[in-house]
Formats: structure tokens, C-alpha cells, sequence
């Protein structure tokens, strides 16, 4: 048979320079992937880091431009309650007690119930230090507003209310006590004659203590209830979380103490009443206990503050 036909078989050294040369191809496709995928990953990384710092920085900047806000009309961190005539349900929670009517003919005359100040020019100055996920503190509301009502009605008393925030981490991470408290601010700052109203529904319908609590906007509802003079003010206040760090700071100043009107009390509990600087220790639902702390109280202050002694003239005899 010819050379002519012979197959066209490449020799063996030829097929092994094609394997290299195609090998080598794959190599450099293969180095030239990983460049770009390098690339790749450092352009994204760069992006990254830069959207990270960008965030960081405008997060820091709004930090230290949002001013810190303080609600106004309060004095030691506490509404001093002046008016009630806007207390929400005033039926359930009359001003002043009434007396129980006599049967016809009888000459006995209603007993009237002591006021504090009655024997002394000066009024019991009461602190209420009030948390608005207590319990107890709603106890004590509901069995004390309405003889606190009177007295403050007649003058024999000053009442102030401070919100505070002991169980913030007992409303399954809602922070109920520290966002109502600071929507009591809200509402004492923009719509102050209805604060004691606010302050009464609060503690008068309470979620229970475990629960998420009432949301931003139950209690800008709530506000808007009890008749706010400002009611978008207080919305806005409320919603927008504007008092919620000066509650904060406000629990820290009382734990830390002195409280108001006391040389060295300091919250440990909540509520804690605080009169003529001398704190409350007995049963919040028994009013009865309460009002003869009170007289106790004024009875107290009223031996402390001496009389004026009459002087004797004599007159010269003729």
C-alpha cells in the first residue's frame, strides 16, 4: 500500500505539545476567573465598609443633632396637681366625699371625716411616685383618688405625681413603664390641665404586669380621651418617643435620691408615697390607713411649728 494512504496520525510528540498548549490555555482562563473574582470581591468589600461607615456616621450626626428633650411644668421630676375637674368618669371619682343622709327626725349629725390641715395654716406636701404597670399603684389610686380629690379640693393638700420606670422589662420587651411614663410627660407638658385625668385612666385600667402593655398609639388615644387641650402635640409627642430618655433619667435621679420633700429617701418600690418627707409604709387599698397617715402627718408638722405666744401688757396704774 501507497504512502498516499497512509492515515494522517499525528506523532506522539505533536499530540503532547497540543495537550500543553490547550492546558496552558485553561490555566490562563482559569488565573484570569480568580483576578476577577478578586476584584469582584474587593470592589463589594469596599462598598461595604464604606455603606457601614456611611450608616455609622449619619446614626452618630442625628445622635448629636436630635436635642435632648425635657418636659416642662414639673417640679422635681413631678406634676403638681392643681385641677381635677377634668378627671375622666368625675362620678366614680367624686371631689369631695358626701355625706351618708340621717333618717328622718334623728338629731345626730353626719360625722365629718378629718382634713389634713385643718389644725395647721400649712398643707401636707404628698409626693406619689407612680409606675404605671404596678399594680399596687393602681390600688392605691383607685382606693385614695377620691378622698385625694377632696383635700386637694379644699387646699389642705399639695399632690404631686412622678412617673417613673421600675418594671420596663416586665412587658415582653415593649417597655410599657417607661413609655407611659413618658407619655404622662407628654400630656403634662402640652395639656396640662388634663394630666390628672390621663394620669387616673392610666392606673385606673391597667394592663397586667407580663402583657405587652398598651402601644404607642392606645396611649395617644387614651390622651385624646380624656379631652388634651393639644391633641396632635401630644399624638406627636407620644408616638414619637420625644420624653422617653428623660424618663429614664428621672428613675435614675429618684433611685439614686434624695426624693422630693425628703432629706434621704430614695425609690425602691413603686408606688411610694412621700409626705412631709415621710414615706407611706402601710396598705396601699385601705384609704382609712392612709388618711390617719396623713393626719399623722399634719398633726406632726403642726406641733413643729411653734405658736406665737401672747404677751401681757400692763398698764401703769393712774
Amino acid at each position: 500500500m501507497s504512502s498516499d494512504e497512509t492515515p494522517n496520525v499525528p506523532t506522539p510528540r505533536n499530540s503532547r505539545e497540543a495537550v500543553r498548549e490547550k492546558a496552558q490555555k485553561v490555566h490562563a482562563q482559569q488565573s484570569r476567573a480568580r483576578l476577577m473574582r478578586r476584584i469582584i470581591i474587593g470592589a463589594v468589600a469596599v462598598v461595604a465598609v464604606g455603606a457601614i461607615g456611611t450608616a455609622v456616621t449619619l446614626a452618630v450626626s442625628a445622635q448629636v443633632s436630635k436635642p435632648k428633650l425635657t418636659p416642662t411644668g414639673m417640679e422635681s421630676d413631678g406634676v403638681v396637681v392643681t385641677d381635677i375637674t377634668a378627671v375622666a368618669g368625675s362620678d366614680e371619682v367624686p371631689a369631695t366625699p358626701s355625706a351618708e343622709p340621717t333618717d328622718a327626725g334623728s338629731s345626730t349629725e353626719p360625722t365629718a371625716e378629718p382634713t389634713p390641715g385643718a389644725t395647721s395654716s400649712d398643707k401636707v406636701d404628698i409626693h406619689v411616685y407612680v409606675d404605671y404597670l404596678s399594680p399596687d399603684a393602681g390600688k392605691f389610686e383607685r382606693a385614695n383618688a377620691r378622698q385625694l380629690a377632696g383635700w386637694i379640693e379644699e387646699g389642705a393638700v399639695t399632690v404631686s405625681y412622678h412617673p417613673v420606670a421600675l418594671l420596663t422589662a416586665s412587658s415582653n420587651g415593649t417597655k410599657y413603664s417607661l413609655r407611659s411614663a413618658a407619655a404622662a410627660a407628654c400630656v403634662a407638658t402640652h395639656s396640662p390641665a388634663q394630666f390628672y385625668a390621663f394620669n387616673h385612666d392610666l392606673l385606673d385600667d391597667q394592663p397586667e404586669v407580663g402583657s405587652d402593655g398598651m402601644s404607642d398609639e392606645d396611649l395617644a388615644n387614651l390622651a385624646a380621651a380624656v379631652g388634651t387641650d393639644n391633641t396632635k402635640a401630644v399624638r406627636s409627642c407620644i408616638e414619637n418617643g420625644d420624653f422617653v430618655g428623660w424618663a429614664k433619667e428621672a428613675t435614675t435621679r429618684a433611685l439614686d435620691g434624695p426624693l422630693a420633700g425628703s432629706k434621704d429617701l430614695m425609690l425602691n418600690t413603686a408606688p411610694m408615697i412621700v409626705a412631709n418627707g415621710e414615706a407611706y409604709v402601710g396598705a396601699f387599698d385601705d384609704p382609712a390607713e392612709f388618711s390617719q397617715f396623713v393626719l399623722s402627718v399634719a398633726s406632726d408638722a403642726s406641733r413643729a411649728t411653734p405658736s406665737p405666744t401672747p404677751t401681757s401688757t400692763t398698764t401703769p396704774a393712774p
